[in-house]
């Protein structure tokens, strides 16, 4: 039987922790940040989690499942 491929668009957006955890970006951050405050955007610099409803489907896509 044939390997798993990872989701090539999964592999840029998330990476592991040491921890097992899965890291990722947040969204908005791109463009039009003229009408976002400061606040906001500064918000957004920071990495996030995954969370526990998405755990599977990221896990799939990453080959680790």
């Amino acid at each position: 039987m044939p390997k798993m491929k990872t989701n090539s668009g999964a592999k840029k957006r998330f990476s592991l922790t040491g921890s097992g955890k899965i890291k990722r970006k947040h969204a908005f951050k791109r463009h039009i940040l003229t009408k976002k405050t400061t606040k906001a955007k500064r918000n957004l610099t920071y990495d996030g989690l995954v969370e526990h409803a998405d755990l599977s489907n990221v896990k799939f896509l990453l080959g680790l499942k």
